[in-house]
């Protein structure tokens, strides 16, 4: 599966875009506009977005990537 038809799927289930999801971490104090903020983890995320959104661990992984910049929309 590409990573955008991982961001495709997240959509389809919650509702929110990548652009939604990067502005819901900034407000949890999660990540800044250069990624995640220091002393974050990608467990701290992934907890978030399995209770908040039921989303699982892969799916959760994507986002994380799509937070801290090593992927981007339309990757492959």
């Amino acid at each position: 599966m590409s990573f955008q038809a991982y961001l495709d799927n997240i959509q389809t289930k919650t509702g929110k875009t990548p652009a939604d999801f990067r502005t819901l971490a900034a407000k949890k104090g999660l990540a800044g506009p250069k990624g995640l903020l220091t002393g974050i983890k990608a467990g701290d995320v992934i907890a978030w977005l399995k209770q908040d959104f039921d989303l699982g661990h892969g799916h959760s992984m994507a986002i994380v990537a799509l937070l801290k910049g090593m992927k981007k929309e339309g990757d492959k």
